[in-house]
């Protein structure tokens, strides 16, 4: 279900909180879907179970999970989640913003390099 990179400047449970958002933005998780187990993740990815712990936790703390006793996370009911998938991207926007002037990018080189990428994903 993840896709984690660990050469990646963001932590490994930021990756997974970022992939669960967009997850439940996008429609591939609805409300009541279970998520894997702590211990399914961290053995699939070779990742501390506490990463995986904390990424729940602080989704939960969102109110984009839930947690029953005895049973999986689940995706919440759509309290928190009448945000669009548009709304949701903002926030990784800006942090590609900030990680591009950082890089001294200009905005033109910036787009240019964005438009250069999605053309490559639509080929692959």
């Amino acid at each position: 279900m993840f896709v984690l990179n660990p050469n990646l400047p963001t932590p490994i449970y930021r990756q997974i909180q970022d992939q669960v958002r967009r997850l439940i933005a996008g429609g591939q998780l609805a409300p009541g879907d279970a998520l894997p187990s702590v211990r399914e993740v961290a053995e699939a990815q070779a990742v501390n179970p506490m990463t995986i712990s904390k990424a729940y936790s602080l989704l939960e703390a969102e109110g984009l999970l839930e947690r029953q006793r005895g049973k999986p996370m689940t995706v919440a009911a759509l309290s928190n989640q009448s945000r669009t998938a548009q709304a949701q991207i903002i926030p990784l926007l800006q942090d590609l913003i900030v990680a591009a002037r950082q890089l001294g990018l200009s905005d033109s080189e910036l787009i240019q390099a964005l438009s250069a990428e999605l053309q490559q994903q639509e080929q692959s």
